[in-house]
């Protein structure tokens, strides 16, 4: 693929916190390099306050951030997207549209810190952990080299990313 700016779409069911946190990672990790969205296949009305915080308090701008159906992203006014990542299973098992243009697609599940019961402790460490492993996938995913990968290698390191259990760890 050329040395260009590349578009990103990660999807969740309610795009209040796991694609959000991928959305400001990649916009943050990314730079220039990156026009970066977020929708939900049935996004909340608001953001999860849990991942706001947590976003504020590794130096993400939110201001910006708010959910949006994945309707805003078919049609002809649409922006046309290279990548497509569902970040929990069941935004993945859904019957997600056809996307103009067959962008790369992936699915990065995390566990859904919304779905935590416990301590307000409890949760914020969920929140935390969902933003890290997000991180981890978001760094290793913008450094690859795009430039040099043609369609099918960039498909299966995308999916490694997303799938193999060291992308965690390192």
């Amino acid at each position: 693929m050329p040395d260009r700016m590349y578009s990103a779409l990660f999807i969740c069911t309610g795009n209040s916190a796991r694609s959000i946190f991928a959305e400001a990672l990649l916009r943050d990790i990314g730079g220039d390099r990156f026009n970066v969205y977020s929708a939900g296949t049935r996004p909340q009305s608001e953001l999860n306050p849990f991942a706001l915080e947590v976003l504020e308090r590794n130096g993400h701008a939110t201001d910006s951030l708010r959910a949006k159906h994945i309707s805003e992203f078919q049609g002809e006014e649409a922006p046309k997207l290279d990548f497509v990542f569902t970040v929990c299973d069941a935004a993945a098992a859904e019957d997600c549209p056809a996307w103009s243009g067959q962008p790369i697609s992936a699915h990065w599940g995390l566990k859904d810190p919304v779905k935590v019961e416990g301590t307000e402790a409890e949760k914020a460490y969920a929140f935390a952990e969902a933003y890290a492993q997000m991180r981890r996938r978001v760094m290793a995913f913008s450094a690859l080299p795009f430039e040099s990968l043609d369609r099918m290698s960039l498909q299966a390191r995308v999916d490694e990313i997303g799938a193999d259990a060291t992308a965690e760890t390192s």
